[in-house]
């Protein structure tokens, strides 16, 4: 990869349950003066706490340019209602929405529900991947232009611009169309954490973006190079997918160095990957790994998101911006346009053309 190929940088901006959405609103804020690509927010259904999709569109009016990306749990959801509340996203933030795809796994939070049990991993990302498909087509259910809003003929709608999906998955089913709009990115962008092996065969068919977690820049290469395999033999062309090194950020002590071993890449804590250190450390670990074409870029996890979230930005961003490693400003509007992937075109519109063509 050259090293000319453009850094993306996101962050997490959860932490402990808070119920005021000042201080999401303050994050996201501090993030956007960066010219991050997006923020996230960390949702499941075994922890307390407010949805994190309504607490991004509470934020979304108080930005202007940030990518806004909350978790959205696949299991015992509807498909339906996860596609229109995340191009509802969309819509009010103008174009900057995505959704981080999640499964849930436990029999606790098979209960809160009631509907069934939990079900092994395996079965839970393909049920993940085929709502990712189900949502790109029924964002797409309505062709771009299909609202006439003619009050002389009273026609609300172009009946010949809205499509039936007619989706069968292996748990569900949806015939469509929407009743959101297609959303102003065509398709909000699609995030999948890869780590898991079960995982990684949906992320690389239907993500935009992808996590990996890695020890070392090595090892985050061969996993990006996997995942980008995996999806030329889905028909996809292997640059449209964003590979980010998902990476928990303990920025304490700005003064003092890395613990041993840390400073040549992270270690493993949990399901992730922890570095700890200074803000000028971190600036020269993404320095490395990007240069070195590990990764197309980081998803930088803040172990105290109100401290570290500040040195990242005004540490180790500005450092990276002065060597002219990171944007200073974004060049667009939309989360696409951060990450440098194209509007999709509508199938549906697509198959309109063909036929009548042929």
């Amino acid at each position: 990869m050259s090293a000319t190929r453009p850094l993306h940088l996101a962050a997490e901006i959860g932490g402990p349950p808070r119920y005021d959405a000042g201080s999401h609103v303050a994050l996201a804020r501090l993030a956007e003066g960066g010219a991050l690509d997006f923020v996230t927010l960390n949702d499941s259904f075994a922890r307390p706490g407010p949805d994190a999709l309504a607490v991004l569109a509470r934020v979304a009016p108080a930005t202007t340019r940030i990518g806004l990306v909350p978790t959205v749990t696949t299991t015992h959801t509807e498909p339906f209602h996860v596609s229109s509340a995340v191009a509802t996203l969309d819509w009010v933030s103008k174009g900057r929405a995505g959704w981080h795809a999640d499964v849930s796994t436990t029999e606790a939070e098979a209960r809160l529900f009631g509907r069934r049990p939990a079900a092994p991993a395996s079965a839970l990302w393909q049920e993940a991947g085929e709502a990712a498909d189900a949502g790109a087509r029924l964002w797409d259910s309505w062709e771009d232009g299909a609202e006439i809003r003619d009050v002389a003929t009273g026609r609300f709608i172009d009946r010949d611009k809205l499509h039936y999906v007619d989706f069968e998955g292996s748990t569900f089913s949806v015939r469509g169309p929407a009743i959101v709009p297609r959303p102003p990115q065509g398709r909000p962008v699609t995030v999948i954490d890869a780590t898991s092996g079960p995982a990684r065969e949906p992320a690389a068919r239907y993500a935009d973006v992808a996590y990996v977690r890695a020890a070392s820049p090595e090892q985050a290469a061969a996993l990006r190079d996997e995942l980008r395999r995996a999806a030329a033999v889905h028909g996809r062309a292997p640059d449209s997918l964003r590979v980010l090194a998902a990476l928990t950020v303990d920025l304490g002590d700005a003064e003092t160095t890395p613990e041993p071993g840390l400073g040549t890449g992270p270690q493993h804590a949990g399901r992730g990957t922890y570095f700890r250190g200074g803000p000028v450390d971190l600036a020269e670990l993404i320095t490395r790994w990007h240069r070195g074409g590990a990764v197309d870029g980081f998803h930088l996890i803040p172990i105290t998101p109100e401290r570290d979230l500040e040195r990242i930005v005004n540490g180790t961003v500005a450092l990276l911006q002065h060597r002219s490693l990171f944007r200073t400003f974004y060049p667009g509007g939309t989360l696409r346009e951060h990450l440098g992937l194209g509007r999709p075109a509508n199938r549906y519109t697509r198959a309109s053309t063909s036929r009548a063509t042929s």
